[in-house]
């Protein structure tokens, strides 16, 4: 009777281990609670070994052995799957390569309401030598003192911006997004989102007016919490479909990983048709959220995604600021016209 209930729980702890996983198999990553659990693939990995630890502890015990060697195995599986799904992505390559007269350099950093401050925005920005910034989290009037900080550096910046809410005095910043695009990129003016944009917080899209250069899209989606499920996958849709064929580039936070965008992918596309710079070039994996945590344990949830007229030379997750207010690590990739 103990070993049938032993074989029992071990094929139902291998079938719940099985389900966390591979979520997007079972087209179970936007759903509760797989969602939240997947978005910590990092953490997973440490878990899954600290169980097979302990349950090869308990198989010390004669009695127990075959039923805690039996876990530990489906645990040591679940954590070597998760650590090479991370490993193909990438755990964070350091540098980024020379920047080419044609590179363009794109950052994105929620900054959790000007955390930061507005000179170590442009500090970073300037060192890292952006040409777009997305900026989550961030008003008009910090933008607009960014963009002076790092004109007096040398590196002017259009500011643009997308609210919501606006009639509230004092409302939180989340409802705002800011982006500063570089004149070397020419003239753009932000556009009126189609299918009234992401649902509770705002993403900006930023329109070239001489008709060259880049769509850009400053992404802003929802957290994926209970009450807002509906609206975190309403976000990720609308979204994948400003990633279209052609010339965009879209950074930001999207409170989503690669699991989560499973599905939404057109073509060779991570989301929609655009890829996912970070995981090209050896960063997939790296945490930008949250910063209390290291980044090999944390969720890869901001992202620079470009369509097929840009080929990604680098990027970097800059963990260096971790203390610098946010929660969330600056993102920065390189880009290159495709040949």
């Amino acid at each position: 009777m103990l070993r049938s209930l032993g074989v029992l729980i071990t094929v139902l702890f291998a079938c719940a281990a099985a389900v966390i996983t591979w979520p997007g198999f079972f087209h179970l990553e936007q759903r509760l609670p797989f969602t939240q659990i997947v978005a910590m693939r990092g953490l997973m990995v440490a878990a899954f070994a600290v169980l097979a630890v302990v349950f090869l502890i308990i198989a010390a015990s004669r009695r127990a052995r075959p039923f805690a060697v039996s876990i530990a195995v489906v645990c040591v599986i679940a954590a070597v799957a998760s650590g090479v799904t991370l490993g193909i992505r990438g755990y964070g390559a350091a540098t980024l390569p020379d920047k080419g007269e044609e590179s363009v350099r794109v950052m994105t950093w929620n900054t959790l309401g000007n955390a930061t401050g507005a000179d170590s925005i442009a500090q970073t920005a300037v060192a890292m030598e952006a040409d777009i910034i997305s900026l989550p989290e961030t008003a008009a009037g910090v933008g607009e003192e960014v963009a002076v900080i790092m004109r007096d550096l040398g590196r002017p910046m259009w500011v643009h911006h997308e609210a919501y809410n606006e009639d509230v005095v004092d409302g939180p910043q989340a409802w705002q997004t800011t982006l500063l695009i570089s004149p070397d990129l020419g003239d753009y003016s932000v556009i009126e989102a189609s299918d009234s944009g992401t649902t509770m917080l705002p993403s900006a899209i930023a329109m070239p007016t001489n008709g060259d250069g880049p769509i850009v899209v400053a992404a802003h989606a929802v957290a994926p919490q209970p009450q807002y499920m509906d609206a975190w996958r309403s976000d990720l849709r609308w979204l994948a479909d400003q990633c279209v064929e052609g010339n965009v580039i879209m950074a930001g936070d999207f409170n989503a990983t690669l699991d989560h965008m499973s599905g939404l992918g057109e073509g060779d596309g991570d989301l929609g048709w655009c890829r996912d710079a970070a995981a090209e070039t050896g960063n997939g994996g790296a945490g930008t959220w949250p910063t209390s945590i290291p980044a090999v344990l944390g969720s890869p949830i901001d992202h620079v995604l470009v369509s097929s007229a840009w080929e990604v030379s680098g990027s970097i997750v800059v963990t260096n600021l971790d203390d610098a207010g946010s929660d969330h690590r600056p993102l920065v990739a390189q880009l290159e016209p495709a040949s």
